[in-house]
C-alpha cells in the first residue's frame, strides 16, 4: 500500500509540475505576442476559440444521432446565400491582403513581421484576422452536411481540415499577424473563392449542375497549393528569413499532412474508380446499341442476362431489318 501511495504521489507531482510549467510557458509567450490584436474579438485568450471547436466536435457526435430518424433538411436557399456569401468574404480577404501587401512593398520570398501601427501593416493583420474568422464560419459546412443527412461527406479529411485550420490560425493571428503569414492566406482565400463559387452554383439545381465539370480540378489546385506552400516555406528557411522558424517547420509538417490526405482523397475519388466507370459506361453503350435505346434502361433489357442465347437471334434479326431498311432507303 505504501508503494502504491508513493507511486500515486509521484505521478501527481509530475502532472502538477507539467501543468505549472505549461502555464508559465503560456504566460511567457504572451509577452512576445502581437499587441495590436490582443483586444480584437476572440484574441484575448484561446478559451472561446477552443470552446467553439469543442462544440463543433460535439455536434459531429450528437448531430447524426438527432437526424437519425428525421427527414433531411433541404436548405437550398440557405446554401445559396451561405456559399455566395463565402465567395464574397474570401474575395474580400484576398483583395485586402493583396492590396495591403502591395502597398507595404511585401516580398514574396522573405517578409518579416512588422508589429508597428503602420496603416498597411494593420490592414494586413486585419485581413488575416478575417481569414481566421472565416475558418470558424466554415464549420457550417459540416453542420449543413449533417442536417441534410449527407453523412458520407463528413470524412476524416473534412473534419481534420476544418477543426485544425480554425484552431491553429488563432496561434498565427496571436503571434504572427503579418509578414510571411500573408502568402498562404491570400493564396488559400483565392482558392476558396473558386471552391464556394462551385458549391454556390451547385446549390442552384440541376440546370446549373450539368455545367460543373471542374470539381476534380479544385482538388488538384488545392494539392498544388500545399506543394507551393512547402516550397515557399523551405525557401524562407534557406535564405534564413527573419520570421519565426518554429512557424516555418510547423507549416511544413502541417502541409505534408494535407498532401497525404488530399492525395488519398483524389486517388479514391477520381483514380481508383475510373476503370469501374469506364467498364460500366461501355456496358451501357453496348446495351444501348443492342436495345436500340439511348440509355438502355428498359425493364426488358435489364431483366435479361448479358450474352444469353435468347439475345443473339433478336440482335441479328434487328440488324438485318435495319440493314434492309437502309438499303431500301
Amino acid at each position: 500500500c505504501s508503494v502504491l501511495f508513493n507511486f500515486r504521489s509521484s505521478v501527481m507531482e509530475i502532472v502538477t509540475h507539467l501543468i505549472n510549467d505549461t502555464i508559465q510557458f503560456y504566460k511567457w509567450t504572451l509577452t512576445i505576442a502581437d499587441k495590436r490584436v490582443e483586444k480584437w474579438p476572440l484574441m484575448d485568450n484561446p478559451l472561446l476559440t477552443l470552446a467553439i471547436s469543442a462544440s463543433y466536435l460535439l455536434f459531429l457526435w450528437l448531430g447524426p444521432k438527432y437526424m437519425k430518424n428525421r427527414e433531411p433538411f433541404q436548405l437550398r436557399k440557405t446554401l445559396i446565400v451561405y456559399n455566395f456569401s463565402m465567395v464574397f468574404l474570401n474575395f474580400f480577404i484576398f483583395k485586402e491582403l493583396f492590396m495591403a501587401a502591395r502597398a507595404a512593398s511585401y516580398s514574396y520570398i522573405c517578409q518579416r513581421v512588422d508589429y508597428s501601427d503602420d496603416p498597411n501593416e494593420v490592414r494586413v493583420a486585419g485581413a488575416l484576422w478575417w481569414y481566421f474568422i472565416s475558418k470558424g464560419i466554415e464549420y457550417l459546412d459540416t453542420v449543413f452536411f449533417i442536417l441534410r443527412k449527407k453523412f458520407s461527406q463528413v470524412t476524416f479529411l473534412h473534419v481534420y481540415h476544418h477543426c485544425t485550420m480554425f484552431t491553429l490560425w488563432w496561434i498565427g493571428i496571436k503571434w504572427v499577424a503579418g509578414g510571411q503569414s500573408f502568402f498562404g492566406a491570400h493564396m488559400n482565400a483565392a482558392i476558396h473563392v473558386l471552391m464556394y463559387l462551385y458549391y454556390g452554383l451547385a446549390s442552384c439545381g440541376p440546370k446549373i449542375q450539368k455545367y460543373l465539370w471542374w470539381k476534380k480540378y479544385l482538388t488538384i489546385i488545392q494539392m498544388i497549393q500545399f506543394h507551393v506552400t512547402i516550397g515557399h516555406t523551405a525557401l524562407s528557411l534557406y535564405v534564413n528569413c527573419d520570421f519565426p522558424h518554429w512557424m516555418h517547420y510547423s507549416l511544413i509538417c502541417y502541409a505534408i499532412t494535407f498532401i497525404v490526405l488530399f492525395g488519398n482523397f483524389y486517388y479514391q475519388t477520381y483514380r481508383r474508380q475510373q476503370p469501374r466507370r469506364d467498364a460500366s459506361s461501355s456496358s451501357k453503350v453496348g446495351r444501348a446499341v443492342s436495345n436500340g435505346a439511348l440509355n438502355g434502361l428498359s425493364k426488358a433489357a435489364n431483366g435479361v442476362a448479358a450474352g444469353s442465347k435468347d439475345d443473339k437471334p433478336q440482335e441479328n434479326t434487328s440488324r438485318r431489318k435495319r440493314k434492309g431498311r437502309a438499303k431500301r432507303d
